[in-house]
């Protein structure tokens, strides 16, 4: 599949820059998986009870977003830095993402509050690391056990921050602490929300479960992989990112044993069940393991009736798999876009949302 094809225009007034308030009162674009010639509907979030049935499984990421974007300077040239934490390989070491010019072994770098001021936390930069992430580098960390909640801001994506420069927006980091978190995110390890449940409020959720709608969780800490462009010709050649992901056997057997849809609430929800849903049954069930699952067009669903997720960057393998959910493929996503677009629906991590059943 030729990447351009996953091109489409998009408004830049189109990005969302804060999330709907409350979150219920996003919109829903509700699509038909079994037939391209049915036209959507345009519902909200908070309609969606009434799109589901009892029995219905949906399945949640429960990752929780680290404060994982970091500032501060090189106290040798005096230089701003920017970086984005990535993950401790020990106690006292990280590896980060840096933004900076000149940057050399044994450089110290401090890094500043949430405020702007110096925090105390300082890092030696060691060596560049070796990974799926270009520019990385291993350093060593000299603070607090909890060095990253002091100096660590929410880390969204490029592409709010750069929409709320466009519109003059000045928000402070501790209303996107709350907005980029799901209700019910447990476990750290995310430099990104798994966006699709941000939608839901424990609310919504009650209302759920009186329908007797179930719901599962899994676990995928989503990196940074999730954000690069593809670059290659065709969507198969991109190099394809590994992801840290978790799912109880327990899971899979409700799964099997279904009597309502199983119905992905986001891409990384679906990323995981499908790769455990791929692996050899003869084999013992893995605690966690490392997926590479690249899902486009004409892919067989092993386990999912239905997906959930928001409206995702051109050139993307997010959308290569919300294509791969559709009858109509690619350009069924396309039409379904531009008419999202032309009713000024909000796109990307804080916008609204597509229920395809």
């Amino acid at each position: 599949m030729r990447t351009d094809e996953l091109d489409y225009p998009l408004p830049l007034d189109a990005v969302a820059t804060t999330p709907a308030s409350p979150r219920e009162h996003a919109r829903l674009m509700v699509v038909s998986r079994s037939d391209a010639s049915v036209q959507p509907i345009h519902a909200r979030i908070a309609d969606l009870p009434d799109f589901l049935r009892p029995h219905d499984l949906l399945i949640f990421n429960a990752s929780r977003v680290l404060p994982a974007r970091f500032k501060g300077r090189n106290l040798r040239t005096g230089g701003a830095v920017e970086g984005l934490y990535l993950r401790a390989p020990s106690s006292d070491t990280w590896e980060v993402m840096l933004k900076a010019r000149r940057l050399r072994e044994n450089a110290l770098i401090e890094l500043d509050d949430s405020a702007g001021a110096p925090s105390g936390v300082r890092f030696v930069l060691l060596h560049q690391a070796a990974g799926d992430e270009p520019g990385s580098w291993l350093v060593r960390v000299e603070g607090p056990p909890d060095a990253l909640e002091r100096v660590g801001l929410t880390p969204l994506p490029p592409y709010i921050l750069a929409a709320r420069r466009r519109a003059h927006l000045d928000i402070a980091d501790a209303d996107d602490r709350r907005w980029y978190q799901t209700a019910f995110a447990a476990d750290a390890g995310s430099v990104a929300a798994p966006t699709a449940g941000l939608h839901f409020t424990h609310e919504l959720l009650a209302r759920l479960s009186a329908r007797a709608v179930e719901h599962a969780h899994v676990l995928l800490h989503v990196g940074t992989g999730t954000f690069r462009p593809v670059e290659t010709e065709t969507i198969e050649a991109h190099p394809m990112h590994a992801e840290w992901c978790s799912m109880p056997e327990a899971l899979a057997e409700r799964i099997r044993a279904r009597t309502g849809r199983v119905i992905s609430v986001g891409t990384t929800s679906a990323r995981t069940v499908e790769s455990y849903f791929a692996l050899d049954p003869a084999l013992p069930w893995p605690e966690h393991l490392s997926t590479r699952l690249l899902i486009t067009p004409g892919y067989t669903w092993r386990a999912l009736d239905g997906l959930l997720t928001n409206f995702h960057l051109p050139r993307s393998t997010l959308m290569a798999m919300v294509a791969a959910m559709l009858p109509g493929g690619v350009e069924h996503l396309k039409a379904l876009y531009a008419e999202a677009i032309a009713r000024g629906y909000r796109f990307y991590s804080y916008g609204d949302a597509m229920l395809i059943l």
